[in-house]
């Protein structure tokens, strides 16, 4: 879990209110969060594939691969957020390898659980 007395009370910090989005699936994306406070459902369609809480990074592939959102991430209850931006990303990355390790921990965990949820789906023709 990243350090997130060093965010907590940065100027950059977001209030976002109950069951307001951060972001929307297929929205342009040049920034990721780290959440400080409250927890963020992952939605993919109309279902929530993960609760993201305190200290998780949330919207990361945005600046992996400079494409859309791939989900979207609604407040579950009050929360604050740290915005990512492109060039503190680039900076996090080269000065802090525990930074580059806690979200590729991030991603393959997602990736995993992503994993299951498609195994349990029903196979095309196994109907």
């Amino acid at each position: 879990m990243p350090s997130l007395h060093l965010f907590r009370n940065a100027p950059e910090v977001i209030a976002v209110a109950a069951g307001d989005y951060i972001f929307r699936i297929g929205e342009p994306a040049s920034v990721m969060y780290l959440i400080i406070e409250g927890e963020v459902d992952l939605i993919l369609g109309d279902m929530v594939v993960e609760t993201a809480r305190e200290g998780a990074f949330i919207g990361e592939m945005a600046l992996i691969d400079d494409e859309t959102r791939s989900a979207s991430a609604r407040a579950l209850g009050e929360c604050r957020v740290f915005p990512i931006d492109e060039a503190r990303f680039q900076l996090l990355v080269q000065e802090a390898p525990f930074f580059a390790l806690q979200l590729l921990k991030t991603l393959a965990r997602r990736l995993r659980r992503m994993d299951a949820l498609v195994g349990t789906a029903p196979k095309a023709g196994n109907a």
